[in-house]
């Protein structure tokens, strides 16, 4: 009787069910231990001082150099290098690239815009052409239509680059290679008409008021004959386009020699 009671109570403490927590696992069917919790609790106790939950960051690298007195030196003297090297190029930008007076070049407004077109289209009916001075500096072109510029030019080459493309297109022979080849041509004859008057000037021993800069402008102007010509053969075809290109040669011809003569300084210019 005593052996029977001692196997009945051997069973019932084998059947006798041992609690999760003392087997160190969340969940009687997982296989490993979930180790999340201390990395964790690691983690946790990685945590700055000021409590917001993250690790505290250590000191980079860049900023250990950059608290070297020698890398303070070597950055305060590139920086006086490189204020030294903008001054200087401030002071000789003017030598090779004239800002100065490029702004004059362009300093137009609307008005100015139309009566320039006119008297390019129409010279013959323009009496005076003397430019007009300001203690012995030319008023900005929006003050004087005898004044050159550089605004129309400009904008009259890339016109005429995009009028000339859709010609191209209407005759089906448009390509970027082509409009290319044909603004490289424009620019190419108008670099070798700067340098042929300027060598004329030179081997004529002319002395005269006009700048490099003023030759290109008068010569610019006639890409504003050429864009009409164009724009008459398109709409008119080659009767159009040969009666304006005509009207505007001669008109060109007429508003070169009084224009640039007249932009001489001190030069009387009732021209009639």
């Amino acid at each position: 009787m005593m052996r029977r009671k001692a196997r009945l109570s051997l069973i019932c403490t084998s059947k006798r069910r041992i609690p999760v927590s003392q087997l160190g696992m969340t969940d009687p069917h997982q296989l490993f231990d979930d180790t999340s919790s201390a990395q964790s609790r690691g983690y946790g106790a990685q945590r700055g001082p000021s409590g917001l939950g993250y690790p505290t960051a250590s000191a980079s690298p860049q900023a250990a150099f950059l608290a070297d007195p020698v890398s303070n030196m070597a950055m305060a003297y590139g920086s006086s290098l490189a204020a030294q090297g903008k001054e200087l190029v401030d002071k000789n930008i003017d030598r090779f690239i004239p800002v100065t007076k490029l702004k004059y070049y362009f300093a137009v407004d609307t008005l100015y815009v139309g009566k320039k077109l006119g008297l390019l289209f129409f010279p013959y009916l323009h009496q005076d052409w003397e430019v007009q001075y300001q203690q012995d500096t030319p008023v900005a072109p929006r003050f004087d239509v005898n004044a050159p510029d550089l605004y129309i030019p400009a904008m009259a080459f890339i016109t005429y680059v995009l009028v000339a493309g859709l010609a191209l297109g209407t005759q089906d022979r448009f390509s970027p290679d082509l409009l290319g080849l044909q603004a490289s041509s424009a620019l190419a004859w108008l670099t070798v008409e700067v340098l042929a008057i300027l060598l004329s000037l030179y081997l004529v021993t002319v002395n005269t008021d006009l700048t490099t800069i003023d030759l290109v402008a008068f010569l610019g102007y006639k890409y504003v004959g050429m864009i009409g010509g164009v724009l008459m053969g398109l709409l008119f075809g080659k009767v159009g386009y040969y009666l304006v290109l005509g009207w505007s040669c001669v008109s060109i011809f007429v508003f070169m020699p009084r224009e640039s003569r007249c932009a001489e300084r001190g030069t009387s210019c009732a021209c009639t």
